[in-house]
């Protein structure tokens, strides 16, 4: 195998990889990643058997086709060091020795056998749907703020994607819950389109995430019965999906809450920023006393002090006190498109529903807590 490439394009890719491969593997081939040239084309392949990472890279010059596996950590780190638009001269000297040169660089890398990487069959005969970037991108941003930490309900480790119908339009809906929060966000799709719901992990949701915002291509998506393939441009991600059944959360989306708070977003986002300064550990909860035309946001540390702070807004109700985990807020708050955000409340216990006046396909429900 001998091929150069500019050291650019093969950054970018192996970039992308490093989110993939796992630092700590017991199994040492799962560390590197394969480097296959063919018809005159580079491709990248990285797995952590869950997620797989496929990239092709068309800008190679060959001189012999061939294919090997080497250390994606060490070879991003090196890549990263060399000046920028450097051409770089990959050689296989033998079956465990990669020979790579750049500038007036001179690198031996230690390869593993190809074959003992894993092998992967593509059988995803699910018709095709198509995405727009921004928009899915849009509804992974949204929902990823409440997937939960916790390993012992696995199935709340990822976004339950599924279709919805709404006045006879079809949509593709993304919903996540930590049982403290909730985020919904969809988007129109063609109608008659098959989907069967499934949960999207964590990790691939974070992946796919940073693949969205360096494309600017369609997305392509297809199901198997227990994988999902994203094609962006010339990059393809295939995930395993949750085994698991994600709760009817339908259930907890209060419709019944009739006092609207209306407050700007940016003052609401920065008030609770300056006010939670005072908890060291952003765990104390920051309280809201609510009025006609003003909001009062206190936050009170045992170990450090206190923060109180007014801001104005519209209330259209009796004065009602109300507690919130403040990284909870904030989280949401940041994913308000519109420059207002709308809360519905009912009491100082009862799940709080939050919307976005510039997106009516995405809402968020808060729970109080208890302080």
């Amino acid at each position: 195998m001998e091929f150069s490439i500019k050291r650019d394009a093969l950054l970018k890719s192996l970039n992308l990889a490093q989110g993939i491969i796992e630092k700590k593997n017991t199994l040492p081939i799962l560390s590197n990643v394969l480097l296959q040239v063919e018809n005159n084309k580079l491709f990248i392949i990285a797995t952590d058997l869950d997620i797989v990472f496929y990239d092709e890279i068309g800008e190679v010059e060959i001189k012999q086709e061939g294919k090997t596996t080497t250390s994606a950590t060490i070879l991003y780190d090196i890549l990263r060091k060399i000046s920028s638009n450097s051409e770089v001269y990959f050689s296989l000297k033998s079956e465990n020795k990669l020979s790579l040169r750049a500038d007036n660089s001179d690198f031996n890398l230690l390869c593993l056998p190809t074959e003992n990487f894993p092998n992967f069959a593509d059988d995803f005969e699910s018709s095709e749907i198509i995405l727009d970037k921004s928009k899915f991108l849009s509804l992974i941003n949204k929902t990823k703020i409440s997937i939960s930490n916790d390993d012992t309900r696995h199935y709340l480790n990822g976004i339950f994607i599924h279709l919805t119908e709404f006045q006879n339009k079809s949509y593709l809906t993304g919903v996540a819950t930590d049982s403290h929060r909730l985020s919904s966000s969809s988007i129109e799709i063609e109608k008659g389109k098959k989907f069967s719901s499934l949960i999207l992990p964590k990790k691939a949701v974070y992946q796919l995430s940073n693949l969205l915002q360096d494309s600017d291509e369609k997305v392509f998506m297809q199901t198997s019965d227990t994988k999902i393939q994203f094609k962006i441009g010339k990059t393809k991600l295939v995930s395993k999906v949750i085994d698991g059944k994600f709760p009817d959360y339908r259930k907890v989306v209060p419709t019944k809450n009739d006092k609207a708070l209306t407050v700007s977003s940016k003052d609401f986002i920065d008030s609770i920023e300056r006010v939670a300064t005072v908890s060291l550990d952003r765990k104390e909860g920051v309280k809201l006393v609510i009025n006609k035309d003003k909001i009062k946001l206190s936050v009170n540390s045992t170990n450090s002090g206190e923060g109180n702070e007014i801001i104005n807004a519209n209330y259209d109700s009796d004065e009602l006190t109300i507690s919130f985990n403040s990284r909870y807020l904030i989280d949401i708050a940041s994913e308000i498109d519109d420059k207002n955000l709308k809360m519905n409340l009912k009491d100082s216990i009862s799940p709080v529903l939050i919307e976005d006046s510039s997106d009516k396909n995405s809402y968020y429900v808060i729970m109080p807590m208890k302080i």
